[in-house]
């Protein structure tokens, strides 16, 4: 599936090809710090191929993940917003797109949650729903 994305003050816009059936919520405590929220929503592409058609992000090293390895991080230096992560060397090169950049993030589904022993015990936010807001 194609898509494009860009980050919230409009500085950084790209394309790539995704697999739909691969979305995931990650509730690693590094997904939970750098979302500020209580899981990641993401979406693998296809070939580790992204093309940036306005501005490169920049790239935070996380030395070692909560799973052990190396992880880069890109983002809009700008307005911060959280491009993709990506495996770093010795891993097979994957980069993995945050889902709320993209322009068809409504017509992703996430099919599988990872690190779910760090999980939150409450499955959705609690608390009324305001319309409109």
């Amino acid at each position: 599936m194609k898509v494009d994305g860009s980050c919230h003050c409009g500085a950084i816009a790209y394309t790539a090809e995704v697999d739909p059936e691969k979305c995931s919520i990650c509730h690693c405590n590094d997904c939970q710090i750098t979302a500020g929220s209580a899981f990641s929503f993401s979406v693998p592409t296809v070939d580790a191929k992204v093309t940036f058609t306005r501005a490169q992000p920049s790239i935070y090293m996380k030395m070692t993940a909560d799973s052990g390895r190396p992880r880069a991080h890109a983002f809009c230096p700008t307005c911060a917003t959280r491009i993709y992560s990506a495996s770093v060397a010795p891993a097979a090169p994957q980069i993995t797109l945050r889902a709320g950049p993209l322009k068809q993030r409504r017509e992703l589904t996430p099919k599988r949650q990872l690190w779910c022993s760090a999980a939150f015990d409450w499955p959705q936010a609690p608390g009324e729903k305001l319309s409109g807001q």
